[in-house]
């Protein structure tokens, strides 16, 4: 894994934005020491609790955006992602098959039980998947499901058409296996998972417990607490206070305080996430590509990285981490940036700068930037963007807005959004290309409708060939950098902090959805 290390900040916009970060937003934590609270944890309980970035309302697993009933322990899918290889390996499911890619073999494993004692049978997993492609839009256009038939514990899936890819899309947590006759899935979700839900306050937290009837082994912990909390300053006081053991995405500024508590551990890894600037492509000022291109220059990728993520992250060209096997080399990029580009770019436009106003057949430029807390580095990026954008005469509105997904897919009065995406959860390129570009992609909220993109995704989700699907997917990825469809600012690095003298076994992941695993103790 790549390794990023710490740089000193340039901005002094940056540390004044943060620096009243830290005062508005600290929250009310314990103030016990680490092992204080270690100890209480400790008394007859084997318990970890993990403080997370993004709150939920609902557990549904096949709705959930956040996950967390997957990242949580709760549920299982039929195959995961092995992320040293790239791979896609067993989990529910023992072995997968298909001559043709459209008809599909699925032998689950045997012996697995559902949290309520239940066995997991190719009825249920099937009843599972059925309810997962009627209650997921996202889902029934992602895996082309025609048919499934259910012999024991065999399954026989059909596809709408040949589908090479249908299997690593059964990574997606939205397909995790549970009991679909339980009454309340949205508040007590019953999977297959080495953790029973024992307790949840929607927005707040959940109280877990041990499943002894695991399939893959019981865990050695009696209980895990997965709390939530969208303030990363917030976050990194409840870790310093031992109130909790383990944090994601700690507050940047806090790091270095942090490690210098006796026992605090902070690991950063590289991840197939990018921050992004999606563009409305709905938007008049935004259908211009020089408008677009004027609005790419304008980011100063570097200083960002440094700054903000005080060097936790690289600079990105386009949405993947440059290490993956089908991320484009960009030897033909275009590495032209700052204001004078972008002034360049808006007078091909048909701009011009009036008394310091970037102006167009008399109406000023005016632009609506939608940002999110729950990742405290958009904002701050938004907020140097907009300082950026006023120095050549672009007016931009920063609008905070509480659910991105749920905002971007129901609103069209935004311009641009700084958003956040993993790109290659599945291990391949086929999942955000065909989510961000397609036209009937989950996460298509620029409202890109590109034929010539759209060919080259649906060539893509028909090829088997590796060296194939890399050349289509760095065709794919040059298009959209071409044509500026989307702006990519940075590959962040997750970062997690934990009492290394309490917790044993934590793992971060690159794809962010295994968190908490049997393998989870104390010591």
């Amino acid at each position: 894994m790549t390794l990023f290390t710490k740089k000193k900040p340039l901005l002094a916009l940056i540390s004044l934005a943060l620096s009243a970060a830290v005062l508005l937003t600290a929250c009310g934590a314990s103030t016990s020491s680490p092992a204080a609270q270690g100890d209480t944890n400790t008394q007859g309980n084997k318990n970890v609790h993990f403080l997370y970035n993004f709150s939920t309302s609902s557990l549904d697993p096949h709705v959930d955006s956040s996950y967390v009933p997957l990242r949580a322990g709760i549920t299982e899918t039929l195959l995961r992602l092995d992320e040293d290889n790239l791979t896609v390996v067993p989990w529910l499911a023992e072995s997968w098959e298909s001559k043709d890619g459209q008809h599909w073999t699925i032998n689950l494993r045997d012996n697995v039980t559902f949290q309520n004692g239940k066995l997991m049978t190719g009825e249920a997993v099937k009843a599972s998947l059925e309810r997962a492609l009627k209650e997921n839009v996202a889902i029934q256009n992602t895996l082309k499901v025609d048919t499934i038939k259910a012999e024991g514990n065999k399954l026989e899936i059909t596809t709408t058409e040949p589908f090479p890819e249908f299997a690593s899309e059964l990574v997606n947590p939205n397909t995790a296996i549970i009991d679909v006759s339980e009454p309340d899935i949205v508040n007590k979700p019953i999977g297959t998972g080495p953790f029973k839900l024992t307790s949840f306050t929607a927005g707040s937290k959940l109280e877990l417990s041990r499943y002894d009837g695991y399939w893959d082994g019981a865990s050695p912990l009696d209980s895990v607490t997965f709390s939530f909390n969208e303030d990363a300053n917030a976050r990194s006081l409840a870790l310093k206070s031992g109130q909790v053991d383990v944090v994601y995405r700690p507050e940047v500024e806090s790091l270095e305080s942090l490690k210098a508590i006796d026992g605090l551990k902070v690991e950063s890894t590289s991840t197939f996430r990018v921050h992004q600037l999606t563009m409305n492509m709905q938007r008049e000022s935004i259908k211009d590509v020089n408008v677009r291109r004027a609005l790419d220059a304008l980011i100063d990728r570097k200083g960002i990285v440094d700054t903000i993520l005080l060097g936790y992250g690289e600079p990105a060209i386009g949405p993947f981490l440059p290490s993956l096997p089908f991320a484009p080399k960009y030897t033909h990029a275009t590495t032209e940036t700052g204001s004078d580009v972008a002034v360049k770019y808006l007078g091909e436009a048909g701009y011009t700068q009036q008394n310091g106003v970037m102006t167009k057949d008399g109406k000023p430029l005016k632009l609506t930037l939608l940002t999110y807390s729950s990742r405290a580095d958009l904002p701050l990026i938004a907020q140097v963007f907009q300082s950026d954008a006023k120095k050549i005469g672009i007016d931009v509105q920063i609008r905070q807005i509480d659910a991105p997904e749920e905002y971007m897919a129901s609103n069209r009065d935004w311009d641009i959004a700084t958003y956040s995406n993993l790109t290659a959860p599945r291990g391949d390129a086929g999942y955000y290309l065909n989510a961000t570009y397609h036209p009937k992609g989950a996460l298509n909220f620029s409202g890109s409708e590109d034929p010539a993109l759209t060919k080259i995704i649906d060539e893509l989700n028909l090829t088997v060939e590796p060296q194939k699907r890399a050349e289509l997917a760095e065709k794919a990825a040059n298009y959209v950098h071409d044509n500026v469809l989307n702006s990519f600012v940075l590959h962040p690095a997750t970062i997690v902090a934990y009492n290394g003298k309490k917790v044993k076994n934590w793992v971060t992941t690159r794809s962010e959805y295994y968190m908490i695993t049997n393998k989870l103790d104390v010591m």
